[in-house]
């Protein structure tokens, strides 16, 4: 397995991640797709016996993926994800929820200023200041919309896709050259750093694929159960799990 970690070459290149999460230099965006029934969240159990689950099949072919297309505008608050609809893109609903002592843009209580993520990639805590730098703190998908288009997310409607792309239980804050890092990667050839992490990490993958019936490539469910061997009891997150339920905005 090969975990790419140059962290510090990559630090030049930051808005790069964008590509596979939202931007945290953007702004809200506005008017997108309409609402439409949304798939049911995974039922509780443990991510190894979901992962015992999940079909496995060779990557599908990337034919037709245009991200913004096929997944609608990035960091929507008009999808049937958890949360959507609040008033608050989906951006600064994950930083709500995942930065602390966080402040917000003057005249908003939605849009994030200022805050600290203790990132679960990579141990690292950072200074989150919107502006230039705003892009040391990325949203990443635990699930890239690439590998989840190579992986059965082509066979789902736009409204699924774009629910799968804003969805709490597949976003995460994480510093950006991490994100970047990662850029499409399934878990068989990239991981957290932060070895702490994994578990949790592979367990809201496991959780997103069981939630929008994606599937697993055979050397992704053996990257999975490797990971997930030194943790067998590690709950397979929900909607409602601590670290995936979005705060009230207020």
């Amino acid at each position: 397995m090969i975990l790419r970690t140059r962290l510090a070459a990559l630090a030049g290149i930051l808005l790069a991640g964008a590509l596979s999460g939202c931007s945290a230099a953007a702004d809200p965006p506005a008017g997108d797709s309409a609402k439409a029934p949304a798939l049911k969240p995974a039922a509780a159990g443990t991510a190894l016996e979901a992962l015992t689950r999940l079909t496995v099949k060779g990557p599908a072919s990337m034919t037709g993926y245009e991200r913004e297309r096929k997944f609608g505008p990035a960091c929507s608050d008009h999808t049937t994800a958890p949360g959507s609809g609040n008033s608050c893109d989906s951006r600064n609903d994950v930083l709500r929820r995942d930065l602390r002592n966080i402040t917000f843009k003057r005249g908003s209580r939605c849009v994030v200023a200022t805050g600290l993520l203790d990132d679960p990639y990579t141990g690292r805590r950072i200074n989150f200041v919107r502006g230039p730098h705003s892009a040391l703190v990325q949203i990443d998908h635990a699930v890239a919309l690439a590998a989840s288009w190579r992986t059965g997310a082509a066979q789902l409607t736009q409204t699924q896709r774009e629910a799968l792309g804003n969805d709490p239980l597949n976003l995460i804050a994480a510093f950006g050259p991490a994100n970047t890092a990662k850029s499409d990667s399934d878990a068989s050839a990239w991981l957290p750093p932060r070895s702490s992490f994994r578990c949790t990490y592979v367990a809201r993958q496991i959780a997103v694929k069981t939630k929008y019936r994606l599937w697993v490539t055979r050397p992704e469910k053996a990257a999975m159960s490797s990971v997930l061997s030194s943790c067998p009891n590690e709950l397979l997150p929900t909607d409602t799990s601590k670290g995936v339920a979005l705060p009230n905005v207020q």
